[in-house]
């Protein structure tokens, strides 16, 4: 996947979270961001990479944001591929 399109597909992504409720409070808490930094880093790649990497933590949740999206579950997980760090070995 080209990094335009992970990129894009991770502000996807990223609204969704918003938009669901307690989802929205879990990443912001484990994210460390503030709302007042979204706007700057929304537009980061980095920040749109760990914006994957939380959704895919867990599988309920990447089911729900593919289902949102309209688009395979794995689709997720090649745009995280195409992002800062989306080679580095899973461990898990």
């Amino acid at each position: 996947m080209e990094t335009e399109r992970a990129e894009t597909l991770a502000l996807q992504v990223f609204d969704w979270i918003l938009g669901s409720g307690d989802l929205a409070d879990v990443f912001l808490g484990s994210s460390g961001a503030a709302l007042e930094d979204l706007r700057e880093n929304a537009a980061q790649p980095e920040f749109l990479a760990a914006v994957l990497d939380f959704v895919l933590m867990d599988d309920s949740w990447v089911l729900a944001a593919a289902e949102h999206l309209a688009i395979p579950p794995e689709r997720l997980h090649n745009a995280r591929a195409a992002l800062p760090g989306g080679f580095l070995p899973n461990w898990t």
